[in-house]
């Protein structure tokens, strides 16, 4: 039995559609109860839907007993709720950049505490938490999500630390790289500019197979992006370099020409799901992406190889 929070679009709602496909019983929890139903009826079957905000913990905890009404047991928890704004950090209006903070990082914090309370009263289960490659780098423009993203990081793994004396609890940790969902396009947005994932770019669908996987065979991170491990292997390795080209690249390839207006997008409310990002990147911009990345790779490689060390 499945619950899944943030299950009416993107990974969520990938994931929902693959635990169906397979004949999983799934609990659908979302801000918005129409994309619940529209998610619940593709799904088809005895889907139950509870429309959640994650950084209540009053509804978190009520959605919990609910699984436990309807099926007894809750086997896996898998969180992707998450919500993002755009804009240098004294742009963004300190009450937008604490709900992200609110649903990004509070809302796992809320969920990881229901889920590891039935847990531990049945003595199994697997929680996955939706990370991002942002929760172990940092790009301009995205200062709250980033700050989220990192202090989830830190959650799961003094989850797992705090679970080794119960072996068949997993804390699983998914890390997307980009993914072609609508958290660019519904993003607060205090950066004038409409944002958009930087390529390489993959499918809610490939992510939400991922979330799948996880649940068959839990392990500690899965990371899932072309190039997330040369990204990461720049930000550790030589801080500098990619320090000066990540605004470049995220200015370039991060964000659209289109204008945007000042404006909360769905961080404080749920707005009508739409099916992708916004305009993609061209091939040009794919290659720029493809030279920035391996630039910083190469980069990070020769520095280590010297031995320099970077402070």
């Amino acid at each position: 039995m499945v619950v899944l929070t943030g299950g009416s679009s993107g990974i969520g709602r990938a994931a929902a559609r693959a635990f169906a496909a397979r004949g999983d019983k799934l609990v659908l929890a979302a801000r918005g109860l129409t994309d619940l139903q529209k998610v619940a009826a593709d799904c088809g079957g005895d889907v139950v839907v509870v429309p959640t905000d994650v950084s209540v913990r009053t509804q978190v905890d009520d959605l919990a007993r609910v699984a436990l009404d309807g099926f007894g047991r809750i086997d896996v928890w898998a969180d992707t709720a998450a919500v993002m704004a755009y804009g240098r950090f004294e742009d963004l209006p300190p009450y937008v950049f604490d709900k992200v903070i609110a649903t990004d990082l509070l809302g796992p914090a809320n969920v990881a505490r229901a889920a590891l309370r039935v847990f531990r009263a049945q003595g199994h289960g697997t929680l996955i938490l939706c990370s991002s490659l942002v929760g172990h780098v940092t790009a301009p423009s995205m200062s709250a999500y980033a700050t989220a993203k990192w202090g989830l990081r830190a959650l799961a793994r003094t989850l797992r630390q705090e679970t080794r004396d119960a072996p068949d609890i997993h804390v699983c940790q998914l890390v997307p790289g980009s993914v072609d969902t609508p958290i660019y396009t519904s993003a607060a947005n205090y950066a004038g500019v409409v944002g958009r994932p930087p390529p390489p770019v993959d499918s809610a669908e490939r992510l939400g197979a991922a979330v799948v996987r996880l649940a068959d065979r839990p392990r500690r991170k899965l990371s899932v992006g072309a190039a997330n491990r040369i990204v990461e292997f720049g930000f550790y390795g030589l801080p500098p370099v990619y320090d000066a080209l990540v605004g470049p690249l995220m200015y370039r390839l991060g964000l659209s020409r289109r204008p945007a207006p000042a404006d909360t997008g769905n961080v404080f409310a749920s707005t009508p799901r739409s099916d992708g990002g916004p305009a993609r990147n061209g091939r040009t911009a794919v290659g720029a992406a493809a030279a920035g990345a391996l630039a910083l790779g190469a980069a990070a490689a020769l520095a280590l190889r010297r031995g320099l060390r970077v402070r």
